[in-house]
């Protein structure tokens, strides 16, 4: 099995390029979708974030309205910090369960994780080789306020909440320039999907031979 780590910048287009890779037969792990199964009421991360954050930040469903605790964590570097000291450990553990599950099932699979904060957080370590999708940062800026009509302000908080994308390239092993049209891109990654299909047999391959 091949762990891949998919990482890049707000607004750069990650998910279009792991659907990509999932249609091309990889299994595909989201982040932002464990950390919403954490933050779940009664999730491992919720009761945690109410304490800290306050019951303001609940819908009437009692679920977490992620644009009011965006709104306070965003714009507070230290609260941005402790509400990832809450949510990354369960998502963590989550994510190893997924790994092993994909693992039993399939043992020459190629996964591909969706991880915003791979680099932050220092998650690289754990996964076999980082994909990095690239935009410059100020189309980030621009498509941030396309998808989410934000104000250049609020567009820029969120940007510079995380390492500058341009610091990430010295820890990519692949750079997909997502920049361009979608066709583009979807040509990139049919380009590099049999180099990981050979990566993921000479990994499978060592681990036989130890």
């Amino acid at each position: 099995m091949l762990n891949i780590g998919l990482t890049g910048g707000i607004g750069s287009g990650k998910s279009t390029v792991a659907q990509f890779f999932k249609n091309k037969g990889a299994y595909l792990i989201d982040f932002d979708v464990l950390a919403h199964k954490v933050e779940e009421p009664g999730g491992p991360a919720w009761k945690q974030i109410v304490e800290e954050y306050g019951s303001e930040i609940l819908n009437k469903d009692a679920t977490i309205n992620r644009e009011k605790l965006g709104d306070i964590v965003f714009q507070d570097k230290k609260k941005l910090e402790t509400l990832n000291g809450i949510v990354h450990p369960a998502v963590f553990k989550e994510w190893v369960h997924r790994m092993e599950e994909i693992k039993k099932e399939k043992k020459d699979a190629i996964v591909i994780s969706d991880i915003p904060l791979l680099i932050e957080v220092g998650l690289q370590k754990y996964v076999d080789l980082v994909i990095l999708v690239y935009i410059p940062p100020e189309e980030q800026i621009e498509r941030i306020r396309t998808r989410n009509g934000f104000t250049r302000e609020e567009a820029e908080y969120r940007l510079h909440s995380q390492m500058p994308i341009d610091e990430k390239l010295s820890f990519a092993d692949i750079v997909i320039n997502n920049g361009g049209p979608l066709e583009e891109t979807r040509k990139i990654v049919e380009k590099y999907w049999p180099e990981l299909l050979e990566r993921e047999q000479s990994k499978r391959k060592r681990e036989t031979e130890q």
